[in-house]
C-alpha cells in the first residue's frame, strides 16, 4: 500500500449543463457543510468513539453523485475545480476526511485510521446524506481509498506487505514517508510551525516547482526550501482559497492528518516496522480473498509528479492486474493535475462519466 498521486474514478455499488471552473472564483465559505457523528475505534484504548465528520452536499437533487474524496494534504475545497465543473450536472458529497480541519479523530494516531475505517466514514457519510450509490472521485491516497470502497470495503491488495522503505528505494520522492513514518513528532512539530510554509512547499505545479532536493531526505521535510525566504503563493488557488486552507488546517494541525497511510512511531527502538494503520488495512483486505474489482474504473495519471512515476509505480504494485474495467490516461501537470490543469482533467473525467452513465444527469434515478 502506498500513496498514491494520480486520481481514480470507481463506481461505489456496495452503497446500497456544463460550467467551466476556470474561469468563475471560489468561494469555499459560501458552502455550507453537514455534520455526521460515526462510530469510530481508537484501538490503542480498546473502545469506539463517537466521531464527528463534516461534508458538503451540493445539488441534492442530481442524478448521480459523485463522492469526493481528498488526499494529503488536501481539503473538501482542494476539489473546487471539479465541484465548479460537475456541481450543475451530479450531486456532489465532499468531506473532510477523519483528521482534517473539523473533522475529528478517533485519538489514536498509530492504529485507528486505517484505510478500511475510512471506507467506513465514507458508508456513513453517504448514509446520513441518504445516498444508495455513487462514483467515487479519489486523490492521492483518497484513491486507495475508492478502490477499497469499490471492493465492498476491503482494499485491492493480495500481495505481500511492502515497507515504505521498500517503496523508497525505487521511488526516491517518495523518502519523506520514512521520515513522517520514523520521526513523526519531529514531522509534526515542524510542519504545525508555519502552516502556510508547510502546505505552499507541497501545493506546487511543473511551471512552479519544489526544489530538486524536495521529499527525499528522512530526517526532514522543509529542508530543501532553506534558502528561500518565502515559497510563493500556491499556484493553482486565490488568496482566499489559500488562507481558507491555511485557516482550516490551523484546527487541528498536522497530527492526524498523515496517520491513515503511516503509523507514526514515537520509540526510535522499534522504528522499521512500526506502519500499523498500512499494515492492518494490508491485512484487512489480504483475508478477505476478492481481490478484483470489476466495476468500471478511471485512473488519471500526471506525467510530471515530483513525487512519483505513478505509471511506474502502478506495474511495481500490480494495480492494473486487479482492475479489468480500468481505463488509464495520462495528462500533462504535477500532484496536483486535477488543480493545475483543471479543463483537461475535468474533460477526462466527464467524458469517461457520460461513457458509463450516459449524458443526462437530471433527475432521481438510482444506478
Amino acid at each position: 500500500m502506498f500513496t498514491q498521486s494520480f486520481v481514480a474514478l470507481a463506481v461505489l455499488s456496495l452503497f446500497s449543463s456544463h460550467v467551466s471552473a476556470a474561469d468563475s472564483p471560489f468561494d469555499p465559505r459560501a458552502y455550507a457543510k453537514s455534520t455526521v457523528t460515526c462510530k469510530a475505534t481508537n484501538r490503542a484504548e480498546g473502545k469506539e468513539v463517537d466521531l464527528s465528520l463534516s461534508y458538503v452536499d451540493i445539488n441534492p437533487s442530481g442524478k448521480r453523485t459523485l463522492l469526493m474524496w481528498h488526499g494529503w494534504p488536501g481539503l473538501w475545497s482542494t476539489w473546487s475545480k471539479q465541484i465548479q465543473e460537475f456541481k450543475d450536472d451530479y450531486r456532489l458529497i465532499v468531506p473532510n476526511v477523519r483528521g482534517f480541519a473539523d473533522s475529528a479523530h478517533p485519538g489514536d494516531v498509530q492504529s485507528s485510521a486505517t484505510i478500511p475505517d475510512m471506507v467506513g466514514d465514507m458508508a456513513c457519510i453517504l448514509e446520513h446524506a441518504g445516498v444508495s450509490s455513487a462514483v467515487c472521485m479519489g486523490h492521492d491516497w483518497g484513491g486507495l481509498t475508492c478502490y477499497e470502497a469499490a471492493r465492498s470495503r476491503p482494499d485491492l491488495f493480495n500481495w505481500p506487505y511492502v515497507l515504505v522503505e521498500q517503496l523508497a528505494a525505487a521511488l526516491p520522492r517518495l523518502t519523506y514517508q520514512i521520515y513522517f513514518k520514523r520521526r513523526t513528532n519531529e514531522a509534526i512539530a515542524e510542519l504545525d510551525k508555519d502552516i502556510r510554509r508547510s502546505l505552499r512547499a507541497v501545493f506546487r505545479t511543473h511551471a512552479s516547482p519544489p526544489p530538486d532536493a524536495f521529499l527525499q531526505s528522512q530526517t526532514e521535510f522543509l529542508g530543501a526550501w532553506a534558502d528561500v525566504a518565502e515559497i510563493p503563493p500556491m499556484p493553482f488557488f486565490t488568496p482566499e482559497e489559500e488562507d481558507y486552507l491555511v485557516e482550516q488546517f490551523s484546527i487541528q494541525g498536522f497530527q492526524y492528518s498523515k496517520s491513515a497511510i503511516f503509523s507514526p512511531q514515537n520509540n526510535e527502538s522499534s522504528k522499521y516496522d512500526s506502519d500499523q494503520n498500512r499494515r492492518a488495512s494490508w491485512a484487512f483486505a489480504n483475508a478477505q480473498g476478492n481481490h478484483t474489482i470489476p466495476q468500471p474504473t478511471l485512473s488519471v495519471l500526471p506525467t510530471q509528479d515530483a513525487v512519483a512515476d505513478w505509471a511506474l509505480a502502478s506495474k511495481i504494485m500490480k494495480s492494473t492486474d486487479y482492475l479489468p474495467n480500468l481505463q488509464t490516461e495520462l495528462m500533462d501537470g504535477s500532484h496536483w493535475c486535477h488543480i493545475e490543469h483543471s479543463e483537461t482533467f475535468n474533460a477526462i473525467a466527464r467524458k469517461w462519466l457520460e461513457q458509463t452513465f450516459g449524458a443526462n444527469q437530471g433527475g432521481h434515478d438510482e444506478l
